[in-house]
C-alpha cells in the first residue's frame, strides 16, 4: 500500500488524496454493509466513478444460460445480482458550479473508515473558479442495529463569501440508467472471459411500480421481469441550515430529485441529510414494500438521527469485544486485521438467513452468488465470534434443501446435492466440469455444521434443522461412490468418481484426495448425529425419521462406506495423489512462467491446464488442515513439500490454508509471506479486482491464518486444543474465543499461553498434548517450549524434480508453448527432465535422453 496516501493507523482506514488511477478499488475498501444491504464507496457527487453499486443481498435477476452444445442436466437458469436504486447522490453546486473530482481544484481532501464506529466520513476542501473557499463534509453509515437503513449526511460551507449553493439529492434506477442524468443501461455480455465478473443484461430489468414525492419524502419501486422480486427504496431529506432555502423536486419512474437551493452567508453552514429505507421481497407486491420503507424512516426519525450513529457506535464496540484479534508490535498488520474482519461482519451481520456472497454487498463480482467459501473460510470466524450468524448462514443450506434434493434426482443420486454456486438454491454455473462436479459442497456444508455444534453446543439447531442437512448430504455419497474390491482382493474399497476437487485446474477425475477425506467425515457425522438423537433426544429421533423416512440400516452403511473410503497414497513418493491420475500428468513450472500468463485461465485453455499438475488453490493441503487429526506430522509436510510448488495460488482462497499449514509444519517465514499476501488482497489488490467487490473468503480466511495458523488452535473431535506458532518477530497475539457460551481470551507470547474465561462453564482445552481446565473467572497460564519446528526457506519445483527422479518416474516440467519444431528438441533440466527406471536411452546420436 502506498503508505502516503493510506498511512497506518490501527483503527482506521484513511485516504488522504484522491486518485482516478484506482478509483475502483477505493470503491470497494469504503464501501458500507451491513450483511443485507451495501453501498459501494462512491463519492456523492455521483461522478466520476467505476461502479455505481448499491447492492441488496438475494435481489437478483434469473436469466436464460445459453449453451453452445445442450446435454440433459445443465444448468439452464442463471441468476445475477441486480444493481438496486441509488441512494447515494448528493451533488453540490456553488455558483450553479458543481463538485467534480475529475476537474475541481482541491485544496483538502480525506476519507476515513472508520472501524470502531461504522461510520464513513470524508473532508474536502474546494476552491471554485470564482475563488470561493468550500469546505464540503460528508458522513455515511448503514446500520447493523436497523437492518434497512442507511444514512448520508452533507455540510457544506462556503467560508469567504456569500453564494448560491445547491445541494441535489437523487434516488436513480443505475440498474437501468447509468448515471446523474439517466440514460440507457450499459451493454450486455460479460467483461472479456473472466468468470469472476457479472453477468449484464441488455434487456430492462426492473419494471417501475409505485414511484411518488410527498414532501420531504421520495419513494420508487420495482418488479424484476424475470425472477418477479421486488424492491423499494423510500427517503427523506432534512435540511438544517439558518440560510434562506428553497425546495424543488422532480419525480420520474427512474429517478427522483429532491434540490435544496441555499442563499448561503459566508460561514454559516448547510446540512443536508438523507434517510433512506431499502426493502426487498420475492412476492410481496412493491406497495407493501413502500409502506415498510416508511414505518422504517418514521420509527428512525422519532427518535432522532443521531441515536442512529449512537447505536452504531455501540453495535461496533460489542462487535471488537467478541472479535477483536490485537497482534503486538506491528500498527500494519492490525490494521489490515481490523478492516477484513470488518468486511466479514459487513457481509454476514444482517444477512439473516440469505447466503453470504463472494462478494460480501460490496460490489457485482461472481453474480453475488454464494459458494462453499461461506463455510469453509468465513463460519470459523462466525461460529467462534457471533454464533447467531453462523446459525443463520447455516439455515440458509437448510432453506436450500427441496433445491438440493431436485439436483440430486436429477444427476441420478439419492439425498441432496448443494449448488456449487447460487443465490436461490438452484445451480447456476454453466461450466459443469469446474462448478456442478464440485461435489465436496455437500461435505463442507456438513463440515461447518459440526464445527458449529462442536463450539456452540447448539444441539436443538441440529436436532430440528441441522440433522436433514447431515442426512439428506450422506445419503448422495452413499449412492455416488461404489464397492470395489482392492488390487489383492482382500477386502472391499469405496471409490468416489467423477469429481471435481476445490482445485479447478484439475476437473472431473476419480478419488480426488480432498473430496474422499471431507466425504468420509460426513458419513461419519450423519451416522453419529443419528444415533446420538436415538439415544438422547428420542422424541426429536422419531419426528426426523418420519420426515427424512430414514431406514435403520442407514447409519451402519454410512459408517462402513466411511471406513473403506479410498484414500489415494503413493508409497513410491510417500504423499499423498490429488486425485488416482494427478501424479501420471505433466509437471508446470511455474517458476519460469512469466507473470503477465497469470492468472493461468485467463491465458490457457482450459483442456491445456487440465494436462497438468497445477494448481489454482491448495486442495491436498486444505484436507491436511481440517482433517488434521487423520494424518500424520510427516505426511503433512511431505504433501506440503510437494504442492506448495504446485500451487498457483490464482484463487485468494489458497493463501490462507497455505499460510496454516506452512506454519504447523515448519517453514515459518512462508507462511508469514503467505499472510501478507492473505491480508493485503483487497488492501494492496494483489490479484487486480478488487474493484469488483471485497473477497469476503479470503478477509474471513485472515482470521483462520491468525487463529488456527499462528494461534495453533483446533477443534478436532470436539476438542480444544492449541499449538502455537507465534512469528518470530510478533511480541504477542491475543484473540477472543467462544466456547460453549464461556467468553475466552487467549494471549501467546514466546514463552506462554494464557487462558481467561469469563462468565460461564469451565472449559477443557490442551496445549501440546498436555490438559487443562479453565472455570469461570478464572486464568490459565501455561509455559511454552518455543514455537514449534522452523525449516528455512521454501519448497521449490527441484524438491519435486529430484524425489521424482530418485524414484525413476518420468517426468516432463515446462511451460505450454504454442512452439512448433519438426526436430528432436534439446531437453535440459530447467525445461524438461526425462529418467527411467531402468536407466538411459541412447536416440542416436542427438544426445538427448529419452
Amino acid at each position: 500500500m502506498d503508505r502516503d496516501r493510506f498511512p497506518v493507523d490501527p483503527w482506521r482506514l484513511v485516504e488522504t488524496a484522491f486518485s482516478l488511477d484506482d478509483i475502483g478499488v477505493t470503491e470497494t475498501l469504503f464501501a458500507l454493509g451491513n450483511g443485507y444491504l451495501g453501498l459501494r464507496g462512491n463519492h456523492p457527487e455521483g461522478r466520476p466513478a467505476h461502479e455505481h453499486g448499491t447492492f441488496i443481498n438475494g435481489f437478483h435477476e434469473t436469466f436464460p444460460i445459453r449453451h453452445a452444445e445442450q446435454a440433459y442436466g445443465f444448468a439452464q437458469v442463471g441468476q445475477t445480482i441486480v444493481n438496486a436504486p441509488d441512494a447515494k447522490v448528493m451533488r453540490v453546486y456553488v455558483d450553479d458550479e458543481p463538485l467534480d473530482f475529475d476537474t475541481a481544484d482541491i485544496r483538502e481532501y480525506e476519507r476515513v473508515l472508520d472501524m470502531r464506529t461504522g461510520v464513513l466520513t470524508r473532508h474536502v476542501r474546494w476552491m471554485t473558479p470564482s475563488g470561493k473557499d468550500v469546505v464540503v463534509d460528508v458522513d455515511r453509515m448503514v446500520s447493523f442495529e436497523e437492518k434497512h437503513l442507511a444514512i448520508m449526511r452533507l455540510t457544506v460551507t462556503v467560508l469567504n463569501s456569500d453564494a448560491p449553493v445547491t445541494v441535489s439529492c437523487q434516488l436513480i434506477n443505475r440498474q437501468d440508467g447509468e448515471d446523474v442524468y439517466g440514460g440507457r443501461a450499459p451493454g450486455s455480455g460479460k467483461g472479456g472471459f473472466d468468470p469472476r465478473k457479472a453477468e449484464r443484461i441488455s434487456e430492462r430489468v426492473l419494471q417501475p411500480q409505485e414511484y411518488w414525492q410527498d414532501g420531504p419524502r421520495a419513494a420508487l419501486s420495482y418488479r424484476t421481469t424475470e425472477s418477479g422480486m421486488t424492491v423499494a427504496v423510500v427517503a427523506d431529506h432534512l435540511i438544517d441550515t439558518e440560510n434562506e432555502y428553497s425546495e424543488h423536486t422532480l419525480t420520474e419512474p427512474d429517478i427522483a430529485k429532491h434540490v435544496f437551493q441555499v442563499q448561503a452567508r459566508a460561514g454559516v453552514p448547510v446540512t443536508v441529510t438523507k434517510l433512506v429505507s431499502y426493502h426487498t421481497s420475492r412476492g410481496v407486491p412493491a406497495r407493501e414494500l413502500v409502506d415498510r420503507g416508511r414505518r422504517t424512516l418514521d420509527r428512525v426519525e422519532a427518535v432522532g438521527v443521531q441515536t442512529q450513529y449512537d447505536r452504531q457506535a455501540a453495535w461496533m464496540a460489542a462487535f471488537w469485544e467478541r472479535s477483536d484479534v490485537v497482534i503486538g508490535g506491528h500498527d500494519d498488520l492490525q490494521q489490515a486485521t481490523r478492516w477484513c474482519l470488518f468486511q466479514v461482519a459487513q457481509a454476514a451481520a444482517r444477512a439473516d438467513g440469505l447466503g453470504i456472497p463472494a462478494k460480501g454487498v460490496t460490489g457485482s463480482g461472481y453474480s453475488g452468488h454464494y459458494f462453499w467459501d461461506t463455510e469453509i473460510y468465513v463460519l470459523p470466524f462466525l461460529v467462534y465470534t457471533t454464533p447467531l450468524w453462523a446459525r443463520n448462514a447455516l439455515r440458509m443450506r437448510y432453506l436450500m434443501l427441496p433445491a438440493a434434493r431436485k439436483r440430486a434426482v436429477q444427476l441420478n443420486e439419492a439425498g441432496a446435492l448443494f449448488p456449487w454456486r447460487t443465490i436461490n438454491g438452484e445451480e447456476a454455473s454453466a461450466y459443469y466440469a469446474a462448478g456442478t462436479a464440485q461435489y465436496h459442497i455437500n461435505a463442507d456444508v456438513s463440515f461447518a455444521l459440526g464445527k458449529y455444534v462442536r463450539a456452540t453446543g447448539d444441539d436443538e439447531f441440529l436436532y430440528r434443522e441441522g440433522v436433514d442437512i447431515a442426512v439428506e448430504t450422506a445419503r448422495l455419497w452413499a449412492t455416488l461412490g461404489f464397492w470395489r474390491y482392492s488390487e489383492d482382493g482382500a477386502h472391499e474399497v469405496f471409490h468416489i468418481h467423477g469429481v471435481t476437487g476445490p482445485d479447478e485446474y484439475t476437473t472431473v477425475v476419480n478419488d480426488n484426495l480432498f473430496t474422499n477425506v471431507m466425504a468420509r467425515y460426513n458419513l461419519r457425522f450423519a451416522a453419529r448425529v443419528v444415533r446420538e438423537m436415538a439415544d438422547t433426544a428420542p422424541h426429536e429421533y422419531a419426528a426426523m425419521v418420519r420426515r427424512l423416512g430414514l431406514d435403520e440400516g442407514e447409519p451402519d452403511a454410512w459408517d462402513a462406506a466411511a471406513e473403506a473410503m479410498h484414500i489415494p497414497y503413493s508409497d513410491v513418493l510417500g504423499i499423498h495423489p490429488q486425485d488416482e491420475v494427478f501424479l501420471e500428468r505433466e509437471v508446470w513450472d511455474l517458476e519460469n512462467t512469466p507473470p503477465e500468463l497469470r492468472p493461468l485461465m485467463l491465458h490457457f485453455h482450459p483442456l491445456v491446464i487440465y494436462r497438468y499438475q497445477v494448481l489454482k488453490q491448495a486442495d491436498v493441503v486444505l484436507a491436511l488442515y481440517l482433517q488434521g487429526n487423520h494424518f500424520t506430522d510427516e505426511e503433512k509436510l511431505a504433501d506440503f513439500k510437494y504442492y506448495d510448488p504446485l500451487t498457483t495460488g490464482d484463487s485468494t482462497l489458497s493463501a490462507v490454508v497455505q499460510a496454516i499449514l506452512a506454519a504447523e509444519v515448519g517453514y515459518q517465514k512462508l507462511a508469514l509471506e503467505y499472510f501478507a499476501q492473505l491480508i493485503f488482497v483487497d488492501l494492496g489488490d494483489l490479484h487486480h479486482n478488487a474493484a469488483d467487490g471485497v473477497h469476503v473468503a479470503s478477509a474471513g480466511g485472515v482470521w483462520t491464518a491468525l487463529v488456527d495458523g499462528f494461534g495453533g488452535m483446533r477443534d478436532h473431535c470436539g476438542e480444544l486444543s492449541f499449538d502455537p506458532r507465534l512469528p518470530a518477530d510478533w511480541p504477542s497475539l491475543s484473540f477472543p474465543l467462544h466456547w460453549h457460551g464461556t467468553p475466552l481470551q487467549v494471549t501467546i507470547t514466546r514463552s506462554e499461553l494464557t487462558v481467561v474465561a469469563g462468565e460461564g462453564e469451565p472449559v477443557l482445552f490442551s496445549v501440546r498434548g498436555r490438559d487443562y481446565e479453565v472455570a469461570g473467572g478464572e486464568t490459565v497460564t501455561v509455559a511454552l517450549a518455543g514455537q514449534g519446528p522452523v525449516i528455512a526457506g521454501r519448497p521449490t519445483l527441484e524438491d519435486i524434480v529430484e524425489l521424482l527422479r530418485e524414484h525413476g518416474i518420468l517426468l516432463s516440467a515446462s511451460v505450454p508453448s504454442v512452439t512448433v519444431t519438426t526436430t528432436i528438441p534439446v531437453i535440459t533440466d530447467s525445461i524438461a527432465v526425462s529418467d527411467l527406471a531402468g536407466g538411459r536411452e541412447e536416440l542416436g546420436n542427438t544426445g538427448v535422453d529419452s
